[in-house]
């Protein structure tokens, strides 16, 4: 089966091409706002709306498949930004209207979890998804009772995502580009000290350090800020998902989302799990970044089990929770 998946739920516009377990295709073209600017939501969905035709096509031409040849067509349909997620579900309506195809809607956090564990041949991991706006731990009901939602989530942020953290902090220091790969680079070339620290159970807080971070700038150099930000949240995160390794006793962990593309971060979890005796793994930095293969796979994935949608129920939802997900 060859499956088009389109991503847009917040700065990336992704077309992905899978036939089966192999990507064909994965094209991207990315929203990148005005130095001191977040996501500008209309500018966002602007741009994914005029760069469509030609990733769309740039997809089409490097999988070497014409669009009628498309089996399913599938969008990410939360959650995310409301008006970049109209940009996917409109384009995938269209193909599968003109194409008379069939298509599904796919949760973008269940997209990060499935398409990690697919292509690491991994059966029932303990999932640590860490994005820009969500940053939680989940785990899989493998056989959920009548009634019962598919994904648990045993842990998570209770303020904000681990990637706006980042991007937040960069935006208020200065630093060009606002985004996390440069905190990260900052990190490199700085030192530790101390900094608010929030862990409740398996949940995290990251508003304290943040304001904290912020607090410090002018006063220490902005490396040995931004060394501690990520030594600090991080930390956070790795002593919560160890607790969950010991309550649910999984064998395999792996890291998915933007930040997982974070070689410190994925160090420290490596870590854990070894002291625990469990797998870690984590897939190459183009499938943790947003991007249409992962909605194409996850489509696959839910067509095989039997899901199948019609199309004038789809619309998008951009408070949809993973632990909402059946």
């Amino acid at each position: 089966m060859i499956c088009l998946g389109i991503e847009s739920t917040a700065h990336t516009l992704g077309v992905g091409i899978v036939d089966g377990g192999k990507t064909l295709a994965n094209s991207k073209r990315m929203y990148r706002p005005q130095a001191g600017q977040g996501i500008v939501p209309r500018a966002a969905a602007d741009h994914h709306a005029e760069a469509f035709s030609q990733v769309l096509r740039e997809a089409l031409d490097t999988a070497k498949v014409a669009a009628s040849e498309i089996d399913l067509f599938s969008f990410s349909q939360g959650p995310g930004i409301g008006q970049c997620l109209r940009v996917s579900c409109a384009g995938a309506k269209f193909l599968s209207s003109k194409y008379s195809k069939p298509i599904l809607g796919v949760n973008h956090c269940h997209a990060h979890l499935e398409v990690s564990r697919s292509l690491l041949g991994m059966k029932d991991p303990l999932y640590v998804y860490v994005s820009g706006a969500n940053t939680q731990i989940i785990t899989e009901r493998r056989k959920p009772r009548k009634g019962q939602m598919r994904f648990l989530v045993l842990g998570e942020t209770l303020d904000m995502g681990l990637g706006n953290l980042f991007d937040v902090f960069a935006r208020e220091a200065k630093i060009f580009p606002a985004h996390g790969g440069e905190v990260a680079r900052l990190a490199a070339q700085g030192s530790y000290f101390p900094l608010p620290y929030t862990v409740k159970g398996m949940n995290f807080a990251f508003a304290g350090l943040l304001t904290s971070a912020v607090r410090s700038i002018g006063t220490r150099k902005t490396e040995d800020i931004a060394c501690s930000l990520m030594e600090t949240s991080f930390a956070e995160i790795c002593e919560a998902a160890e607790r969950a390794l010991c309550l649910t006793g999984k064998s395999e962990v792996t890291v998915c989302g933007g930040v997982a593309q974070n070689a410190r971060f994925c160090g420290m979890l490596a870590q854990v799990c070894e002291g625990h005796g469990a797998r870690f793994g984590v897939v190459a930095p183009e499938y943790n970044a947003d991007n249409g293969a992962m909605i194409a796979f996850t489509a696959i994935s839910e067509w095989q089990k039997g899901k199948r949608e019609k199309i004038d129920a789809l619309k998008p939802n951009g408070y949809w929770r993973i632990d909402e997900v059946t």
